[in-house]
């Protein structure tokens, strides 16, 4: 596997408070209530509207991938492993499927726009849900295609959509250009 990962765990225990959203003009910083005690070396990722999301939840990790095929296989056995670890089974089949089209995408966008460009995969989770954001080189919004009945591809954000609770996109406040597209996993 190509890239770095880090991971944090904090002892940190207790609830969260959750805001129902539609996804709409809210971000992933809208919904997590208390800051993670444990640190972890990990690539800080803000919203657009200065959140800083990696401090924001007790179970964290990062890993950088080269935007190669091999990038989304790696990010499923990644997210699995995790939520594993972390003691979040009942999230591990939606957020693979979720990591998956998310970073395929990410690839596909960023084998377009700038080779060398890495994809980024954040997992951040509490005791009941799971965040994935995944970082790609175009600061263009993801786009749904209409796929037709016979066609093999063109239904990610529809599953993206089904599978999580929100999801949305942003523009990190860093210069470096890109996009994040996040989605929020909870147990059905």
């Amino acid at each position: 596997m190509y890239g770095r990962a880090s991971t944090a765990r904090s002892a940190a225990a207790g609830g969260h408070a959750h805001r129902a959203g539609t996804g709409r003009g809210e971000s992933p910083g809208d919904f997590p209530a208390r800051p993670a005690r444990g640190t972890a070396r990990m690539r800080p990722l803000a919203d657009g509207k200065g959140n800083w999301l990696t401090q924001q939840w007790p179970l964290r990790s990062y890993l950088e991938l080269g935007a190669l095929p091999g990038a989304t296989p790696c990010a499923r056995l990644h997210v699995r492993q995790l939520l594993w670890e972390w003691r979040l089974p009942d999230l591990a089949d939606a957020a693979e499927l979720v990591t998956s089209e998310l970073v395929t995408n990410a690839v596909r966008v960023s084998r377009a726009e700038a080779g060398g460009v890495p994809v980024r995969l954040w997992l951040l989770a509490d005791a009941a849900s799971a965040l994935v954001l995944v970082g790609d080189a175009s600061p263009q919004p993801p786009e749904r295609v209409s796929g037709g009945e016979d066609d093999e591809g063109g239904r990610g954000l529809l599953l993206v959509e089904t599978l999580s609770a929100r999801w949305n996109w942003f523009v990190p406040s860093e210069p470096a250009g890109g996009k994040v597209v996040w989605a929020l996993i909870r147990p059905d």
